[in-house]
């Protein structure tokens, strides 16, 4: 049985993705628990970005076709964005506009 191999994204959208998602996983920590600690889930969410299978042409999680997440950290990632997503407008603006942006205007 053959695997497919993925390559490793690395591009711009990827990395401000990466940012983005680390700012979140940050807020939600600094006032919630979370089932799963806090540096666990920031590795999980950066190697499930480094190996999307739509690289540079992603659009918003919310949006995508595929839940690479696993159940446990999917649900947790949906917590984690429910808290920090509208507190991100305040902390991280220019992030969240771009964000928002490549959400309606990407489509897969």
């Amino acid at each position: 049985m053959s695997r497919s191999v993925r390559t490793k994204n690395e591009g711009p959208i990827i990395r401000e993705e990466m940012k983005l998602i680390a700012c979140m996983i940050e807020l939600y920590y600094k006032k919630n628990k979370g089932e799963i600690p806090e540096k666990r889930m920031a590795s999980y969410a950066n190697q499930r970005l480094a190996f999307c299978q739509f690289g540079e042409e992603k659009t918003t999680c919310q949006k995508c076709p595929v839940h690479c997440y696993q159940e446990v950290y999917r649900n947790q990632m949906k917590q984690i964005m429910r808290y920090s997503g509208p507190r991100m407008l305040l902390v991280h603006p220019w992030l969240t506009v771009r964000h928002g942006f490549r959400g309606l205007t990407r489509k897969l």
